[in-house]
């Protein structure tokens, strides 16, 4: 079902390039595929001790059999960091073309894996009442408004934190076009409030970037000493207040922008909470609406963490953020196929749609001259899975796609529903 979302995405293209073996018929971008769809059944490994229960699998990807461990741990393993990063650089030029990014607000956050690697890391407390486990650092960029992410890179325990987003952003610069109008923001936590990060972004990048401030001492004691006139009252309980402010060792002339919001009535009830930005934009939609989308981030991890981003089993940086970034070409593709099927679909996350539609309908497969065709027996909703699927070939010569599939030699797909 994610054959026709390949065809129209343009990624049997994208995964040759990064095998390094541009010829249809190679071994290598099959074996990429193979890490795709095994990301979209959120499955950690599909391989040969369990290939009795997936049998006609490795026929998706055009293989023969089911790799081996060994086969995909050599193949991760001759590949570096920059090919994959310069493969989700790819994906991303390719989804900003299909309209998936809005190109206002985004999302950053450090998303932390537990891990089971046998080397000494470091070792952090999911909450406050857990023991410390071995986790390996990943950061994600998401654009708010469409709930979907940009690109990833992933580090070691000595990295900081600056450093690797310095490095997200200028992916995110190579995928995105450069706004003709206001400048994209990006709404961070508050470990982002980075002196140093804050004077990259107004230097070399052309993003804003929003963060809240530390509630400590000096700062709430500055806050209740402004007189009552900087705040514009927004509504009942809720006033806004700006400044201009120089970050301690800054590097830059220009001032950074403070926005100190108050939230009660009388004098006694006020509380002050301050945010960072790297210049001045308009006050109530930056507090009010486009901060608050940061937490879409936590949304998508919640929603289609499974497909890659749950465990780690490795310490090895390049084989890890191949296996990721494999996990976001799956999810690129389940974007688009949740969005032509419609509800109940689109709201179901990535095991769900793993559990019940990959691996939950039935059928069969016959080849009637140059076309696979699949027959489902169980589909629900069929009717409207017809207007999608069926005469398939016709359907993607209409939008202009070649509808023969490479990876499987040419032969063309095309589905029934009974």
């Amino acid at each position: 079902m994610l054959a026709p979302e390949h065809l129209r995405l343009g990624t049997w293209d994208l995964l040759r390039g990064w095998s390094g073996e541009l010829a249809h018929e190679a071994l290598a971008p099959r074996l990429a595929l193979h890490l795709v769809h095994e990301a979209a059944l959120c499955r950690p490994t599909l391989r040969t001790d369990r290939s009795l229960r997936h049998r006609g699998f490795e026929l998706a990807n055009g293989l023969p059999w089911l790799p081996t461990d060994g086969v995909i741990h050599d193949l991760l393993e001759a590949h570096t960091v920059e090919q994959a990063q310069q493969l989700q650089i790819g994906l991303g030029k390719l989804r900003r073309a299909s309209g998936h990014f809005s190109n206002q607000v985004w999302a950053l956050d450090p998303h932390r894996l537990l891990s089971y690697s046998k080397r000494d890391m470091l070792q952090r407390r999911p909450s406050a009442s857990e023991p410390a486990t071995k986790q390996a650092q990943t950061f994600f960029l998401l654009d708010a408004k469409t709930c979907q992410p940009l690109c990833v890179v992933n580090a070691s325990s000595a990295r900081n934190l600056g450093g690797a987003t310095q490095e997200l952003l200028q992916m995110a610069q190579q995928i995105l076009r450069r706004p003709e109008a206001q400048r994209p923001l990006v709404v961070a936590d508050v470990e982002h409030f980075i002196v140093e990060l804050f004077d990259h972004v107004r230097a070399q990048t052309p993003f804003d970037l929003l963060t809240p401030l530390r509630q400590t001492a000096a700062l709430q004691k500055h806050y209740r000493s402004l007189p009552a006139e900087p705040f514009t009252p927004q509504w009942a309980g809720f006033a806004i207040a700006g400044e201009t402010f120089h970050p301690r060792r800054t590097t830059s002339t220009a001032p950074c922008y403070r926005y100190i919001q108050r939230t009660g009535e009388q004098p006694q009830d006020y509380h002050f909470k301050g945010f960072a930005c790297t210049r001045a934009r308009p006050e109530v939609p930056t507090l009010t609406r486009d901060f608050p989308d940061r937490w879409h981030i936590e949304e998508f991890f919640r929603f289609d963490q499974d497909l890659g981003w749950k465990r780690a089993g490795t310490f090895n940086l390049h084989i890890r953020l191949g296996q990721m970034t494999m996990a976001l070409l799956a999810q690129a593709l389940i974007h688009q196929l949740r969005g032509r099927l419609g509800a109940p679909f689109d709201q179901w996350d990535a095991a769900h749609f793993a559990r019940d539609l990959f691996g939950g309908l039935e059928g069969d497969l016959r080849v009637h001259d140059d076309t696979v065709r699949v027959t489902y027996y169980n589909a629900p909703n069929a009717q409207k899975w017809k207007k999608h699927f069926e005469n398939l070939p016709q359907q993607l010569q209409a939008e202009g796609i070649d509808p023969r599939l490479p990876w499987l030699y040419n032969f063309k797909l095309d589905f029934r529903f009974k």
